[in-house]
């Protein structure tokens, strides 16, 4: 294969996923969950992190995947949650494009939307083929880690 046949079979990588789910439980028991940095590193279930903060700057430690650093870019009790990835890797600590995550709680029902939506694979990686595969990845992951968000916050309430 060519570079110019890898840049044609990722070149639709979309810059965005979003991603919603039903939650029964109040908006203040979801945004207990949604405004940890790094609350979404895991393996499909609840893990507790390590976290230091450092004026918006948090340093989340995860037992099974390490160390990431993830800016805090807003938060909006309780309605939204923005982070950012820093770095141009997942936790890496580099002036390069990193992705944004932003988490919305809307008034639902008997309970709440849970919206994630994660920007910037476009810019992510020079190779097109690692971008489509990160892509993907968290195309899938988002669904994971809203489940397990709900999971939590139905399990609290």
């Amino acid at each position: 294969m060519t570079d110019a046949d890898a840049q044609v079979t990722t070149e639709d990588v979309p810059d965005e996923i979003t991603r919603s789910i039903h939650i029964a439980a109040d908006a203040a028991t979801v945004w207990d969950i949604v405004s940890e940095p790094g609350w979404f590193i895991n393996d499909g279930e609840w893990t507790d992190h390590e976290v230091t903060t450092d004026g918006d700057v948090s340093r989340v430690v995860d037992p099974v995947h390490g160390e990431f650093h993830i800016g805090t870019v807003e938060l909006d009790p309780p309605r939204r949650a923005v982070f950012r990835w820093l770095g141009g890797k997942v936790g890496a600590l580099e002036d390069t494009p990193a992705n944004t995550v932003e988490f919305t709680i809307r008034p639902d029902g008997d309970g709440v939307v849970l919206t994630v939506k994660e920007t910037g694979f476009a810019a992510l990686d020079a190779d097109a083929i690692e971008r489509r595969r990160r892509f993907e990845e968290n195309s899938e992951g988002w669904g994971i880690e809203l489940d397990v968000a709900r999971r939590r916050a139905e399990g609290a309430t």
